[in-house]
């Protein structure tokens, strides 16, 4: 045992694999930033950053037992969290469809979208995130033993390291995103094509989260 931690590689596995699975949060972070660049990419990635922090001071506060044991409650986090990514979904297929029926007389955009403060969106989007939610409920306090004298060292270690796993996976799709947006920013077909795609990825997102549950 590692400060009160159980299978603390097996952790360091599962938390990694996790991280590389695609979920709103990267798809956001990869898309603000391919449309807006390489300054803006990292203001959603602060987002996703304290998203993910609270995630887990709640976890380790009690939410997970909370959650758990009030079936109502989680019904109306998940439902709220769906019609939020769907929502999301639907607004980036209905800019990238606006701007593929764009007349040829104008001048060509590379921004489907003009997103407003994507710190506080990414925020939204971290919160209720069904990867995140369902990690830190029903994975991340697995690894934590209650016997522990200061659980509250484990679960900051446990999070460190997510956080670590999550910052240099954001930081290379910001770079990856940007740079892909300089290749296609001359196809607007294209670039109107995949951000439709991440728009219907967002749906399948808001799907699972109302059919997720806890186990």
């Amino acid at each position: 045992m590692f400060f009160g931690i159980n299978n603390f590689w097996t952790y360091v596995i599962g938390a990694l694999l996790i991280i590389l699975l695609p979920g709103p949060n990267s798809l956001y972070v990869l898309s603000y930033a391919a449309q807006n660049g390489v300054r803006q990419g990292y203001r959603a990635a602060a987002g996703v950053f304290i998203g993910d922090t609270v995630l887990m001071f709640l976890t380790a506060a009690g939410a997970a037992s909370l959650l758990r044991s009030n079936p109502l409650l989680f019904t109306i986090v998940k439902y709220a969290g769906a019609g939020y990514l769907a929502w999301i979904g639907f607004q980036m297929i209905r800019g990238a469809w606006r701007s593929r029926k764009a007349t040829g007389e104008e001048k060509p955009q590379v921004k489907m979208e003009r997103q407003p403060r994507p710190f506080r969106k990414a925020l939204v989007i971290s919160l209720l995130n069904p990867k995140a939610i369902l990690f830190f409920v029903s994975f991340f306090v697995q690894f934590v033993d209650p016997g522990y004298a200061t659980p509250a060292l484990s679960f900051l270690i446990l999070g460190a390291i997510i956080q670590v796993f999550s910052f240099l996976y954001l930081t290379a799709l910001i770079f990856g995103g940007t740079y892909l947006a300089g290749q296609f920013s001359r196809h607007r077909k294209l670039s109107a094509g995949l951000t439709s795609g991440v728009g219907a990825l967002f749906l399948g997102f808001g799907a699972k989260l109302a059919t997720s549950s806890l186990g």
